[in-house]
């Protein structure tokens, strides 16, 4: 039986829970007065004592968008933690000799490890987790040989984890299932194979939470949440996202693209009447002397205008465009015509790689591969870009067109032609420039980005959210 829920708070359980509550809000889940009375009738309604059932019941009163589950796992475990200290439990970890103390017999405790990864077992994996991180990932843990002199100990999973290598359990396990039950089927093979990997990752992912709880009961919740809560996919900057940020990124682009069009759909709603038609008011109100006056406007005709997108894709910034283009692709219908340059050192059209029916996983790595970006060395050139666009397209940019410009705007200390880029902006009706780099870094080292913040707007979009923002603002009404 797991631990039994306890209050951190003076208040008792529902302040602990208006401090788990703050705790989301800090974290960018939005949770309101209702949501919170909803928690608070879920704690009241079950059973304290099964800790899986009040998480399922909290995150179903308090979560209200996708994207928020991670952060809300994390905090939970901080705020209603499995067990307080050591815990208790009924697997032991194995010792050399008899003594409480004594050195941990390694083998022995890889030999446990392997019976209930095979069994699947997940409380015993939970509680050997628990005995594993005391045992060995303590800096005072015996058998490490790392024992400081008084000091507080401190948790290492990848202490842990080195000592038990649980990955390398897995042919001895496989082995075990195929003895006890004989089975020559490759099918059969590979679905063992992977429900062993599951579970070792699941037993990775116990010890890194047990060593999350031990260090958030030494140093404080807040603390440890502040680096070890993820962040939500909105909040996460582009330029320091890593392949599976940019992965769970790019499956918010649907909904996120759905909700900029919904809000524009509003937009276009509370936009409906034209501006005052001064003539038309005038001659309305002849007849009454101008008491009642009666307004009329004239008729809107509202356009969607063209849309030319000029983006960087080299190095770390390309993560940021494809994540932008394809936000560009899903909103394209707000747009009478849609054309995409990619450029590196100088610039190509690649708009036949993001139609609608294209396919669009590995998008990148097909610009790169196909479209004619490099000249010399393949570092970015702005100004080279600029040109080689003006050159070849300056007739895509004309009085109906928006033109977008995606980059970081550092140009390896090269010409940043501000001289081509004026004359684009003078071509088109309205010009944009997004930058995923923070404000404060533009004008640093070899970046012009103050320099073109003269020539046209330019906006920061470190993350979904801030871009979300500007493309909607920018969107036709």
């Amino acid at each position: 039986m797991e631990a039994p829920l306890r209050a951190g708070s003076e208040h008792g359980l529902p302040g602990h829970l208006v401090d788990f509550v703050g705790a989301l809000r800090r974290h960018g889940v939005a949770v309101g007065p209702g949501e919170t009375i909803d928690a608070a009738q879920v704690l009241g309604a079950l059973e304290l004592l099964h800790r899986e059932h009040v998480r399922e019941g909290l995150a179903a009163a308090l979560l209200r968008r996708s994207g928020q589950r991670s952060a809300f796992d994390a905090l939970f475990d901080l705020y209603f933690p499995a067990a307080l200290g050591a815990g208790t439990g009924e697997v032991e970890v194995p010792r050399v000799d008899d003594a409480a103390d004594g050195p941990v017999d390694v083998d022995a405790l890889r030999d446990v490890l392997a019976d209930l990864l095979r069994d699947g077992d997940t409380a015993a994996l939970a509680e050997l987790a628990r005995a594993a991180v005391d045992a060995l990932g303590s800096s005072g843990a015996a058998g490490t040989g790392i024992r400081g002199a008084g000091a507080q100990p401190s948790w290492s999973a990848y202490q842990a984890l080195r000592v038990l290598s649980p990955e390398t359990l897995l042919a001895r396990i496989l082995d075990d299932l195929r003895a006890a039950e004989p089975d020559d089927s490759a099918f059969v093979d590979e679905v063992r194979r992977r429900e062993i990997r599951d579970r070792i990752a699941a037993f990775r992912k116990m010890i890194t939470d047990e060593v999350r709880r031990r260090t958030a009961e030494q140093r404080g919740r807040e603390q440890v949440a502040r680096t070890a809560v993820p962040k939500q996919a909105e909040q996460v900057e582009f330029l320091s996202a890593h392949a599976e940020q940019l992965a769970q990124l790019r499956r918010t682009v649907q909904p996120l693209a759905r909700r900029l069009a919904s809000r524009l759909a509003v937009r276009r709603r509370h936009a409906k009447r034209g501006t005052l038609d001064m003539r038309r008011t005038l001659r309305r109100s002849m007849s009454t002397g101008g008491v009642p006056m009666r307004p009329a406007y004239r008729t809107r005709r509202p356009g969607r205008p063209e849309l030319v997108v000029l983006c960087d894709v080299s190095g770390s910034v390309a993560g940021f465009s494809h994540f932008t283009l394809l936000l560009v692709q899903a909103l394209r219908e707000q747009f009478s015509k849609v054309r995409v340059f990619a450029f590196v050192e100088r610039a190509d059209e690649v708009t036949h790689l993001f139609d609608p029916g294209a396919e669009l996983s590995g998008v990148m790595q097909r610009v790169l591969r196909e479209a004619d970006l490099v000249a010399f060395d393949g570092h970015s050139d702005y100004g080279g870009s600029f040109g080689s666009f003006a050159e070849g397209w300056s007739e895509a940019v004309g009085p109906k067109t928006s033109l977008l410009v995606l980059g970081d705007a550092r140009t390896n200390y090269r010409d940043p032609n501000l001289r081509v880029l004026k004359r684009l902006v003078g071509q088109a009706r309205h010009a944009h420039w997004l930058n995923p780099e923070p404000r404060r870094q533009w004008g640093s080292g070899d970046s012009a980005a103050l320099r073109y913040a003269d020539v046209l707007p330019m906006h920061e979009c470190r993350t979904v959210a801030q871009l979300a923002d500007v493309v909607e603002a920018l969107l036709p009404v």
